[in-house]
């Protein structure tokens, strides 16, 4: 028997058991956990949760106002489907149920795009991805709507849908092929989250009295309608964080997804620590130890030069040093010529699958999978070139020369293409003749550079600068 938890409900009367959204047929529940449920019953009365895996009856008693919040004890994982009987005297059944894995997947419209696409901007195999929707039959999506509140509530749109080319149009295409590829290797069932808002910023996601303690952000004037409109600017601190993940946060997850940092470009120096402080926050309140933390690195856009994008993707990269249990993919590679101008590149497969293999590797200890491309470690100066060293690149990298996206800089810090080859198998080495005494390399750092580099599994050498110069 598990006692009655309070939540920050609206008060009211009841009388048949109602649930959130969130809580529906198809839905997926964590295995081997204690799994949340939650929602309204009538006044004091006993509420009876029963699943068809055990023959076990959880009951707990709602307060005055109806409110209340149990948690069951869930099987291992199977393809098995189950019903869940939950009733304050007439019940409500919750039918076609898994028990699998689930992630919750958050950020703003790289994360929100759907397999459908957006206008004028498409995703890379998406009609066959979507035609073929059906035989996932162990994958299920809740899709939450937009839903900007000033302060926190407690409910929220978005109820679970099994995979069909039917449904499949508006899933996550991100989260979509992150979840094939888990299901493909653990060979159970996976259900996903996505609780995103195109254009958000991470304040967007933070409270109001984290985000009032930031001396640029003005909560009158930065909380705001689109201009003309009478729905809520994109940008707007704290909407997403009352109106959308604050009503999830009973529900049992695995970890986080997040694809963000487009519209935070230009506030680098604060990302790294705000995007920390978001981590620590949600993993308080969700109140499940440290959830891992996988992120994405924003593709190269805009254009050729260096300003707010290049030092977003450093911050980025650094706060994984900062928040305990994270990791973050470089998608550096993963952008045609064409696509600068398209916040949006349409290779969405790929980013699924190295966020499966960053959980798969890190998360599950599946063992072989590699989880980083190669990172800069250090660099010497040897006889006019450079020499540097890398971490994740153990049995050397994907070509011998012919390396796109290096730089070099002597003491005026002015940066030239440069050329660079392998060197003793494990190295490279980085030469211009334009910088006879070099000083500092960089490597895809611009707005959009994209490179060619990465390690043997073909995971992208990751953006950096051995300068500090802005």
């Amino acid at each position: 028997m598990v006692s009655a938890c309070l939540l920050l409900m609206q008060v009211g009367a009841w009388g048949k058991v109602t649930l959130p959204d969130i809580v529906s047929d198809n839905m997926v529940l964590q295995q081997q956990t204690e799994a949340c449920l939650w929602g309204k019953a009538k006044a004091n009365a006993e509420v009876s949760i029963r699943p068809s895996w055990n023959q076990e009856v959880y009951k707990v008693t709602a307060d005055a106002e109806g409110k209340w919040v149990a948690k069951i004890q869930t099987p291992t994982a199977s393809y098995q489907t189950y019903t869940i009987s939950i009733s304050d005297g007439e019940e409500v059944k919750l039918n076609n149920v898994l028990v699998g894995e689930v992630w919750f997947c958050s950020g703003q419209s790289n994360m929100e795009m759907p397999l459908r696409g957006f206008e004028n901007c498409s995703i890379a195999g998406a009609n066959e991805t979507i035609a073929t929707a059906s035989k996932w039959k162990g994958i299920r999506v809740a899709t939450v709507e937009k839903n900007g509140q000033l302060q926190p509530v407690d409910e929220c749109k978005g109820s679970w849908k099994v995979s069909n080319p039917e449904n499949a149009p508006a899933f996550s295409a991100t989260a979509f092929n992150f979840a094939m590829m888990m299901n493909q290797v653990l060979d159970i069932p996976v259900g996903i989250i996505n609780c995103s808002w195109g254009g958000s910023t991470v304040e967007g996601w933070l409270p109001r009295e984290i985000v009032s303690q930031y001396p640029d952000i003005d909560l009158q004037k930065d909380i705001r309608k689109e201009d003309g409109h009478d729905w809520w600017h994109y940008k707007s601190p704290t909407l997403m964080y009352n109106g959308m993940l604050k009503p999830l946060q009973n529900y049992t997850i695995k970890g986080f997804l997040w694809y963000q940092g487009e519209s935070n470009v230009g506030k680098h120096k604060t990302y790294g620590e705000r995007l920390k402080t978001m981590v620590e926050l949600w993993r308080k309140e969700w109140g499940l130890g440290e959830l891992p933390f996988y992120y994405v690195e924003i593709a190269p856009f805009n254009s050729t030069e260096t300003t707010g994008c290049a030092y977003l993707r450093e911050a980025q990269f650094k706060a994984q040093a900062l928040i305990p249990n994270s990791g973050m993919i470089s998608t550096n590679d993963l952008v045609q010529p064409y696509e600068i101008k398209n916040i949006h590149p349409k290779n969405k497969t790929d980013v699924g699958k190295r966020l499966a293999y960053m959980a798969l590797s890190r998360t599950y200890h599946v063992p072989g999978i590699e989880a980083y491309g190669p990172v800069y470690k250090s660099m010497e100066v040897k006889d006019g070139a450079v020499i540097l060293s890398f971490e994740h690149a153990e049995e050397g990298f994907n070509r011998l020369s012919g390396m796109e996206g290096f730089e070099v800089a002597g003491s005026d810090k002015v940066f030239y293409p440069a050329k660079a080859e392998v060197f003793n198998n494990r190295q490279i080495k980085v030469t211009c003749d334009k910088v006879a005494q070099p000083v500092a390399v960089r490597y895809c750092f611009r707005d959009f550079q994209p490179g060619n580099v990465a390690n043997l599994r073909e995971l992208p050498l990751y953006p950096f600068r051995t300068d500090d110069w802005e």
